[in-house]
């Protein structure tokens, strides 16, 4: 029987370091392998160089590399990987030239990306690994897949892989592909990749479509996000393909009938129609009356009388409400509504229920700088100018004589229903003093009143009957007065001569220095008054009170 070392002369293995020699398994422990090499002793692998150490068996012959002939224990140290690299190596180098491809299994994520076995170990940056760098690298682990090969290193025993390049070229094939087939009409299948502000980009397995937001439904929308999902699946219409531009836009409301196709149909002019507010804007409101159909209330539809200054004033978002149908132009997809024509309008009516001369009552709702506005009715105002208020006092602001919420008795002048205005006076409702003004007051009439305003060039005395007389500055006292205020007072009351009547022009001219004149004392001043200059008189009483304020002012 032969010796060992016998055994070993007459063989033609080389045991040397550096060297792939075949063995058998002869053991399988929890970390390492023994295998007889048919050396004087067994070396051993490590087991992690196993894929599956399980499925290992004693038995399977397998071709390592020696490392080491003995280590400390003398052991001989083996390995299994670098014996495959070493074998693989020259002829990955003769299949793999850099562009070429082979299949790989994925052995563990490191850091920057997998490492991949292909006969020897290559590595597959996470940016190569898909068109999007995944986030989760681990389930790719134990998966098989074709690479390409990008860069190989010689020197260092490296390879660089890329699955991108090929997943990138394949869906350039079948964008391509799908260019030369699509057609608008076509329905094609699709998952929502992205979504924006104006629309969603779906994969069609291939190419890259747009779905507009214009194009998702024939209703409104908001926001994309409101109907899709990223990685939804959905089918969808070819609207327009650019093969130039490898452009496809889609359609998903094209899929259903268009709502506005019979319209006239569904909402003729002139019919009640309910539907919910969905949109409120400075203009009017939007009203949803079916999914894809709406219509707008303009702000002067909402009511006869009142002037609504903005739609939210009287209606909310999402209120069931009821309209009239006014107009539709089918070609713009507009419908026109109008809330106020589910009422009668006042003021079809306002002529033959209050005609010229008719007294009215209301309270008064607001003042302006030219009148008062009373209620007549829910939604009907009258308006009292200041012209309309008083027979002989120049009223500047209705606030001298009213306040809101007043009671106040009118009486109607005019209808003007086009312009929707109702003419009011209050000095209608009595007779123009200045008609019987002879009666009332002559020139040398004793009279007494009260200082109701001062001005630069005299001071206004209420009278009885409503009038004012004005008191010239000329005429206050004997001696020269400078200063009206210096001498007279609102609310004063004073006794003067009345010794001028101007009844075209409605003024009396007062003078408190002539109380006590005679006759011809009289006659003697009146004569001076009248050859006073027009800027010096008593002048109008019209501009009289016009000038008043600033007086008063000063």
């Amino acid at each position: 029987m032969l010796t060992m070392e016998e055994a070993l002369k007459g063989s033609n293995l080389r045991f040397a370091a550096g060297e792939i020699v075949k063995g058998t398994v002869i053991e399988i422990r929890n970390k390492e392998v023994l295998v007889d090499i048919g050396y004087k002793s067994e070396g051993v692998v490590s087991g992690n160089e196993f894929i599956d150490l399980k499925a290992v068996k004693v038995g399977d012959e397998v071709d390592v590399l020696i490392e080491k002939l003995e280590d400390k224990e003398g052991m001989v140290i083996l390995s299994k990987e670098k014996a495959e690299f070493k074998q693989n190596w020259e002829k990955i180098l003769t299949i793999c030239n850099e562009g070429g491809r082979i299949l790989g299994k994925v052995k563990s994520v490191v850091k920057g990306g997998l490492v991949v076995h292909i006969g020897v170990e290559a590595f597959l940056p996470a940016s190569q690994i898909d068109v999007t760098t995944p986030k989760n690298l681990t389930q790719f682990v134990g998966n098989t897949y074709e690479f390409k090969v990008v860069k190989i290193n010689q020197e260092r025993q490296n390879i660089v892989l890329s699955r991108r390049e090929l997943i990138e070229a394949e869906r350039t094939e079948r964008r391509q592909k799908l260019l030369g087939e699509m057609v608008p009409g076509d329905i094609r299948k699709g998952k929502v990749k992205n979504i924006t502000d104006f629309g969603a980009f779906i994969d069609l397995d291939g190419i890259d479509g747009l779905l507009h937001i214009t194009d998702m439904s024939w209703g409104r929308i908001g926001h994309p996000s409101e109907v899709l999902k990223v990685g939804q699946d959905l089918d969808v219409v070819v609207l327009d393909v650019n093969k130039e531009k490898e452009r496809v836009s889609l359609g998903l409301k094209q899929k259903m009938t268009n709502p506005w196709a019979n319209i006239e149909a569904k909402f003729p002019v002139g019919t009640k129609v309910k539907g919910k507010v969905v949109n409120l804007v400075p203009y009017g409101a939007f009203v949803e009356l079916e999914p894809g159909v709406e219509g707008l209330i303009h702000v002067t539809e909402l009511s006869w009388t009142k002037r609504v200054a903005k739609p939210s004033d009287v209606l909310k978002a999402d209120q069931e409400i009821e309209a009239v149908v006014l107009g539709i132009n089918r070609d713009e997809q507009k419908i026109s509504l109008g809330i106020r024509q589910l009422e009668t309008n006042p003021w079809d009516t306002a002529e033959n229920k209050y005609p010229s001369g008719t007294k009215v009552k209301g309270k008064i709702r607001n003042l302006t700088s030219y009148g008062a506005f009373i209620e007549l009715e829910e939604g009907l105002d009258g308006m009292i100018h200041v012209s309309d208020i008083s027979w002989t006092r120049k009223i500047n602001h209705p606030s001298e004589v009213f306040k809101k919420g007043d009671d106040v008795e009118a009486q109607v002048l005019e209808v003007d229903k086009p312009n929707q205005r109702i003419a009011l006076g209050i000095k209608q409702l009595g007779t123009d003093p200045w008609d019987n003004i002879d009666q009332l007051y002559k020139v040398g009439d004793l009279v007494t009143g009260q200082v109701t305003k001062l001005a630069s060039f005299g001071a206004f005395v209420g009278l009885k009957h409503e009038i004012d007389g004005l008191v010239h500055i000329s005429q206050i006292s004997e001696d020269r007065v400078d200063k009206i205020k210096n001498v007279l007072k609102v609310g004063q009351d004073v006794t003067a001569r009345v010794i001028k009547i101007d009844k075209s022009d409605r003024r009396i001219g007062l003078s408190i220095k002539a109380a006590n004149y005679s006759q011809e004392q009289l006659k003697a001043e009146q004569a001076v008054l009248d050859a006073l200059k027009p800027g010096e008189d008593l002048v109008a009483l019209q501009h009289a009170f016009d000038a008043a304020d600033e007086a008063v002012k000063d």
